[in-house]
């Protein structure tokens, strides 16, 4: 008698998943799989594509003696009874008598095992080996590790509710399982595609940034250096002011300063000790050079730190331990002593920097001439103290003298020239702390001589003119210590026309209104 006719209507779940709540992991993937699968193109019986729905009991049965009417009724509505076998559920009160159930309402549907733990002998329930006395073997799939597993006891199961071949089974499954494969490789080579093409742009879009910003610290490089000294040669420093101010504003953008590359940090102080020089010599911006200064000495003094052999970072904190002690120097006015004390500890380090890189390399000129320049940053600092005025004469002659060696050697340059009618002005100064006026005339008017040849090639240049200004001063504060008054007061008055002429150049230009006034005092016009 078939199941219709003894009153049941057809089965609504495709299968009863029968199991001990200590197997509960287990029965659930079970049922997650069992209801994942897809069926064959003709299940049978034919219906839904998916082997669904499967009755699973998530909740923990009553402490009563017989199953709940939900048991009973989803077992009344199964078409198969899958039992997850264990020595748990062999214990197990409720699986037998859901086998047992199962068995009476259906003795035609299948009942499967799915063997999970220990032998079959311990793991099978009594109910499913035999019913109203007669012996059974159920069809089990054994999912124990070094037997069916996963993959074929699951199959097994499938193969079991659907009455379909389990080689049909199999054979679908490496197909599937082949295309999924298949899929993940054809996805992994695109995804591979699509990285290499990000990779390649992502190339091409930092190679290019990298030319903009090569273009960028090259027009930076110009404004520091060509741009710089040809302002510097027309006398009109002014015109920078809003050049560095535009050059500060790229690196402003740049929020994150220990991301820069090295040499864009060095640039950048570079340029703040340009604007800082800048500042000191065409407005009254004292504050704010020292700012800039100080922040150039930081940003130096750790490049150093991190290369403190390499030549470049000792040259270019040098330079920073330079305008340190210079703007220091300018503050002198206010408390001599405690401004000459910390001018005086940054050009000593200035001098070690310098010695250290011509013991580095002592046949290099550049290193050389930095030497002569700390030499004569000790000059200056000790003329300015009346104590050690006297001793001064030693620095102010090594530093005329290395830069002459130098200056020997290159007589068309410009900057060395100049540097050297600088020393010899410092030498002249010495001379005459020393009480020794007439050997301090003689030195003026070598400087003098330098500086007159000087103007005849570059007549336009307005360092030249600013050094003439200088060296007939000069001249005329040591022909006056000489007392020699009238030819004083004739140098005087070409000193004056050239402090003129200057600022008719650049009016604001604060350095050369502090030599006129200082000429105004010290040669009153008569």
């Amino acid at each position: 008698m078939s199941d219709d006719s003894a009153g049941f209507a057809a089965p609504h779940y495709r299968a009863f998943i029968s199991y001990s709540h200590a197997d509960g992991r287990f029965a659930g993937w079970l049922h997650r799989k069992l209801e994942g699968a897809r069926l064959p193109d003709k299940p049978n019986p034919p219906t839904s594509q998916r082997l669904s729905p499967i009755f699973f009991d998530r909740a923990e049965l009553a402490a009563g003696p017989d199953l709940s009417a939900q048991v009973r009724e989803a077992l009344a509505q199964s078409a198969a009874l899958v039992v997850v076998a264990s020595p748990a559920a062999r214990a197990s009160r409720w699986v037998g008598q859901e086998i047992a159930l199962f068995r009476q309402l259906h003795p035609d549907r299948p009942v499967l095992a799915a063997l999970i733990e220990g032998e079959p002998a311990e793991a099978f329930p009594e109910a499913l080996l035999s019913h109203e006395g007669a012996a059974i073997e159920p069809l089990a799939a054994d999912f124990r590790k070094g037997h069916d597993g996963k993959r074929l006891g699951l199959l097994k199961i499938v193969a079991g509710l659907t009455a379909q071949p389990l080689d049909r089974l199999v054979q679908r499954d490496a197909q599937t399982r082949q295309r999924r494969v298949m899929a993940v490789t054809a996805g992994a080579m695109l995804l591979s595609l699509i990285l290499a093409t990000a990779l390649v742009l992502a190339i091409r879009a930092r190679a290019e940034a990298e030319r903009q910003r090569g273009e960028a610290e090259g027009l930076v490089e110009f404004m520091l250096t060509d741009l710089r000294d040809k302002l510097k040669g027309v006398g009109r420093l002014d015109v920078m002011d809003a050049v560095n101010q535009r050059v500060l504003q790229r690196y402003a953008a740049e929020r994150n300063l220990s991301a820069l590359p090295d040499d864009v940090l060095l640039r950048r102080a570079q340029l703040l000790r340009a604007m800082a020089e800048d500042d000191l010599a065409t407005s009254n911006k004292h504050d704010e050079a020292k700012a800039k200064f100080t922040e150039a000495w930081r940003v130096t003094g750790a490049l150093l730190k991190r290369y403190p052999t390499d030549p470049k970072r000792l040259f270019d904190h040098a330079q920073s331990e330079y305008w340190m002690g210079y703007v220091a120097y300018l503050d002198r006015g206010n408390n001599p002593a405690t401004a000459l004390a910390v001018t005086e500890r940054h050009w000593q380090a200035y001098l070690t920097l310098a010695e250290r890189l011509v013991a580095q390399d002592p046949g290099s000129r550049t290193w050389r001439r930095e030497l002569a320049y700390a030499e004569g940053n000790i000059c200056t600092l000790l003329l300015e103290i009346p104590a050690r005025a006297a001793s001064a004469l030693k620095n102010c002659s090594a530093a005329r003298q290395a830069i002459q060696k130098i200056a020997d050697q290159s007589p068309t340059d410009l900057e060395l020239q100049l540097d050297l009618a600088n020393r010899l002005a410092w030498e002249a100064d010495s001379l005459t702390a020393r009480g020794q006026h007439k050997d301090a005339v003689g030195v003026r008017q070598t400087q003098l001589a330098i500086v007159k040849a000087l103007g005849q090639r570059f007549p336009r240049d307005a360092r030249v003119a600013e050094a003439n200004l200088l060296a007939n001063y000069g001249l005329a504060k040591s022909l006056k210590a000489d007392r020699q008054p009238a030819r004083a007061q004739s140098v005087a008055a070409a000193a004056r026309a050239a402090a003129q002429r200057l600022r008719e150049l650049d009016p604001a230009n604060r350095s050369w209104q502090e030599w006129q006034s200082k000429l105004d005092r010290d040669f009153p016009r008569q």
